[in-house]
Formats: structure tokens, C-alpha cells, sequence
């Protein structure tokens, strides 16, 4: 299994920053988790607004937690409702089923971590992730 990095994380801020920046995105927060739900590295542009630290974070731990993109969480939200709230309540609140949080593969197909963006449409920060996922030599899972 291949081990993320410092620069790597670094790697997927800065190119996720950079895409929304071409495509005029609102200010974002963006959270690079290990595989084992440690931030990694975490940026935010100016102009956020004071929460989307965490529920940047929480799309990505949502996504590690359930070993599924976040888009594919809250589409289980949205079947399961009683599941993913008690899910939720174990996590300690810490999910955000909704799309951004993205899951980054090696090249064997194993989980190294999650990125998760705050601060657009969850559509756009999905769209962010996952360019920012790729440009570091990953494979992004939307789930």
C-alpha cells in the first residue's frame, strides 16, 4: 500500500485550488486525510466562512468511515436515514453525507485517504477533489 505524503497532500491543495480558480469557484476549504482519518494537510482560501474547516473534514472522514465517497453516503442518507444518523451519532457527528469528499486509491486499488471541499456546490468541490486527487497519481472514488 502506497503511504500518502506531505507533498502529495500539498500536491492535491494546491491543484484543487488551482482548477477552482479557473472555473471561478467560491472561496474553499480543502482536507487531506490518511488512510486512517489523520489530517494530513488542510487550506483555506481567504473568504471562507468559519465552518468550512470542518465540514470539509467531515466529508472526507465521512467518506473513510464508510469506505465510500460521500456522494454515494448521502444517497444513503437519503434510503437509510436511520442508519447513517446512527452511523453519524457513533462518529461523534463528524460526518458530512454530502458530495466533496472523495476517497484516493493507489495504484492497487487500496485506500490511502480522502480529500473533502467546502465552499461551492458540493458538485463543483467534488469536481476539485477529484482533479486534485488525479494530479497527485491517485485514483479518485466518488463512490
Amino acid at each position: 500500500m502506497t503511504k500518502l505524503t506531505l507533498a502529495a497532500a500539498n500536491r492535491i491543495i494546491d491543484t484543487a485550488l488551482a482548477e477552482a480558480g479557473k472555473r471561478r469557484m467560491k472561496p474553499l476549504g480543502v482536507a487531506v486525510l490518511d488512510a486512517g482519518g489523520h489530517l494530513k494537510a488542510f487550506a483555506a482560501q481567504d473568504g471562507t466562512s468559519i465552518l468550512r474547516p470542518k465540514v470539509a473534514h467531515g466529508k472526507a472522514y465521512g467518506a473513510l468511515a464508510v469506505g465510500t465517497g460521500s456522494r454515494a453516503l448521502m444517497a444513503r442518507a437519503e434510503q437509510q436515514p436511520y442508519f447513517v444518523n446512527a452511523v453519524n451519532a457513533l462518529a461523534g457527528g463528524a460526518l458530512v453525507p454530502v458530495p466533496g469528499g472523495v476517497l484516493m486509491r493507489d495504484g492497487s486499488g487500496d485506500v490511502i485517504g480522502a480529500v473533502g471541499i467546502s465552499g461551492d456546490t458540493s458538485d463543483n468541490d467534488e469536481a476539485v477533489a477529484v482533479a486534485g486527487i488525479e494530479a497527485a497519481g491517485f485514483s479518485a472514488d466518488c463512490g
